[in-house]
């Protein structure tokens, strides 16, 4: 006698949502949910405004100057180095 495995409709929904996903991604490219695009995005923010608030002798150290720093955190949210991303 061969062993069943009952599916719940949860694990077949969840499979499923997964195929379709898969289908739809182009090669290379990972599917990034809303939430964690958002949180990304603050990531960003708060990164930029604790650049802008180093005084210059903490500028220095990093390597950059102030007009360096302030037009860095003046920059879009969604504007950012493809490395930055998760």
């Amino acid at each position: 006698m061969k062993h069943r495995k009952f599916i719940t409709d949860q694990e077949r929904n969840l499979d499923m949502t997964m195929s379709l996903t898969l289908r739809r991604v182009a090669p290379g490219r990972r599917r990034v949910s809303v939430l964690s695009a958002l949180a990304h995005f603050h990531g960003v923010w708060r990164q930029r405004q604790a650049l802008k608030k180093l005084d210059d002798a903490q500028l220095r150290d990093i390597g950059i100057t102030r007009a360096q720093a302030v037009t860095e955190s003046r920059r879009n949210i969604w504007d950012a180095p493809s490395n930055w991303r998760r």
